[in-house]
């Protein structure tokens, strides 16, 4: 029988510290998953995550099982990637950081490219892209697009009402399809 995420909690908090480890198992991939769209660096990503976890260990006595555990920790990963953020915007970008930033356009004669080289420069644009909208309408498309989340789950998480999920949802799709424009000109 799989434990609830509470009773892997209590169990924690109850002196088993071990248990913690999985809830860390449970929630790892997900954790990674949305620290790397928000953060868009495999290092800094994997360094959030763990940050995450280890700052949901240290105060998992304040959880106080009003929320999911989920919520909790999604939480806590969107506050350490918007403080990543933040601080990365202080500094002015290297001249390949740029470069790497400001992406390319597709070639106009797409035939002679491999269609796997083809998707990958696409996948790179959208990633771009959304590396491009600000914070808050880049972590609703996140969690919703790529984690699945509802509507209702992503309000609890930001502590917004769900209307305004749902507009920062919709305002960042609509600048999204701006930004990539050129894709569907190119192909």
């Amino acid at each position: 029988m799989e434990l609830s995420d509470i009773q892997i909690i209590e169990r924690t908090l109850g002196g088993e510290t071990d248990a913690f480890n999985l809830l860390v198992r449970r929630w790892e991939r997900q954790i990674y998953g949305l620290t790397l769209r928000m953060l868009g660096r495999d290092e800094e990503a994997k360094d959030a995550t763990q940050e995450t976890f280890l700052s949901a260990y240290r105060n998992l006595s304040k959880f106080r099982g009003e929320a999911k555990f989920s919520s909790w920790i999604y939480r806590i990963a969107l506050n350490i990637c918007n403080t990543r953020l933040r601080s990365r915007a202080k500094f002015t970008l290297s001249l390949d950081e740029q470069r790497e930033m400001s992406g390319f356009e597709l070639a106009a004669d797409t035939d002679d490219l491999g269609s796997g080289i083809q998707q990958e420069q696409i996948t790179r644009h959208v990633r771009r892209a959304l590396q491009g909208l600000p914070p808050e309408m880049r972590q609703v498309i996140i969690m919703k697009e790529y984690e699945g989340l509802k509507f209702s789950e992503i309000a609890e998480v930001l502590g917004i009402p769900i209307s305004t999920v749902k507009t920062r949802m919709y305002t960042g799709l609509s600048e999204l399809r701006k930004r990539l424009s050129h894709l569907r000109e190119a192909v």
